[in-house]
């Protein structure tokens, strides 16, 4: 075949110009380390490897035992539940913050210069960041390592960024026992950065130990009060970016949450949220809201709100795990599976109501298992 043939515009209808035969596309991955990763041989761990590696530290088996907690497959979460019990003994030596706001508040930004402020001051800082799954295609695009460059370089500095698989509010089903097992690593801090506000925020309320809303001002919802619900759970509202020519409208919109915040029924805890300015970019205002939580942690401790609210965290989280396992057993189940297709049809061509149908799934159900 000709060269004419093959492209058309080198015939000498087209003079002066000339496209001459392109190259291959070089891989996607550098082959030297593609060989190397082929030569090197999988460790297959067991639970004492995993226990004895968290409790010293070792923040490659700290991953590889998140993931085997985050793993929808029975045998994997056999051997979570191992490390998880072995690990608890160990765990509950930290601080818990719940960092949550709109879209474009700033959230991983502010996340990484608080985190470095902590790091900077001996703290050892454990980031579980949830990411949106796709509701279609069901993937994540957990990018907050790329997002908190300079804090995922710090040697005392854990990033974890985890699907939500489409779980309330935001939060990844399996948060709770992440923290655990950074906790039982060492890390002091953990902070939990979740996908947006809702009023399904609640879910992240009852993991952690300070709530962190976080704000920006001009945004138009000031006045709104932000989707009540939520400011209500907070325990510290900080308007971010208070910098440059934003530094008038940060003060106004504090004054206005002030001012809110006197309309809302008072904390279990006894604590008065407060409203702070920070800027992630400049970082200031950094340090005000690390004495907040502080001056909180005291304060709860004191009055033994702090250990109590962590009992009724883990009561809550016993119940919303029976929850989500009775519900995957009975999707799971071959006798629902079977009969479940055929029942929704029935719903949809009206020939059985919505209420009567579940009723027959659940007795088909029960009756198997009676």
């Amino acid at each position: 075949m000709s060269s004419n043939s093959k492209h058309p515009e080198n015939s000498d209808k087209y003079k002066g110009l000339n496209v001459n035969k392109g190259i291959e596309a070089p891989p996607t991955v550098n082959p030297n380390i593609a060989n190397r990763l082929k030569n090197i041989k999988r460790h297959h761990h067991n639970v004492d490897d995993y226990v004895n590696g968290i409790l010293k530290g070792d923040i490659s088996l700290l991953a590889q035992a998140i993931t085997m907690v985050e793993s929808s497959k029975r045998e994997h979460q056999e051997i979570a539940q191992k490390i998880i019990e072995r690990c608890l003994p160990e765990s509950g030596r930290s601080v818990r913050i719940g960092i949550t706001g709109v879209p474009g508040a700033g959230k991983s930004t502010f996340i990484e210069a608080f985190g470095n402020h902590l790091c900077n001051n001996q703290h050892k800082v454990a980031v579980l960041a949830i990411d949106p799954s796709s509701e279609l295609s069901k993937g994540s695009i957990l990018g907050d390592k790329t997002r908190m460059e300079t804090l995922s370089n710090k040697e005392n500095a854990f990033i974890r960024p985890s699907p939500s698989a489409g779980t309330l509010g935001g939060v990844a089903r399996k948060t709770r026992e992440s923290m655990i097992l950074c906790e039982a690593a060492g890390f002091d801090i953990i902070i939990v950065e979740t996908v947006g506000v809702g009023q399904s925020e609640t879910a992240v309320k009852s993991m952690v130990d300070f709530f962190l809303l976080l704000k920006i001002a001009g945004a138009g919802d000031e006045l709104q009060g932000i989707k009540r619900g939520i400011m209500e759970m907070a325990d510290a509202i900080a308007i971010n970016k208070a910098d440059g020519n934003n530094i008038p409208k940060a003060q106004l919109a504090k004054a206005q949450f002030q001012n809110a915040l006197h309309l809302f029924p008072p904390h279990e805890s006894g604590w008065d949220p407060k409203v702070l300015l920070c800027s992630s970019i400049e970082e200031t205002g950094i340090e005000d809201i690390w004495k907040c939580v502080t001056e909180y942690t005291e304060k709860t401790n004191k009055s033994n709100y702090f250990e109590v609210n962590r009992r009724e965290q883990a009561k809550y989280w016993m119940y919303e795990t029976i929850n989500e396992r009775l519900k995957s057993d009975f999707y799971n189940d071959n006798v629902v599976k079977s009969a479940l297709s055929e029942t929704e049809k029935n719903v949809l061509e009206d020939k059985i109501s919505s209420f009567i149908a579940a009723q027959k799934l659940l007795d088909s159900y029960y009756s198997k298992i009676n």
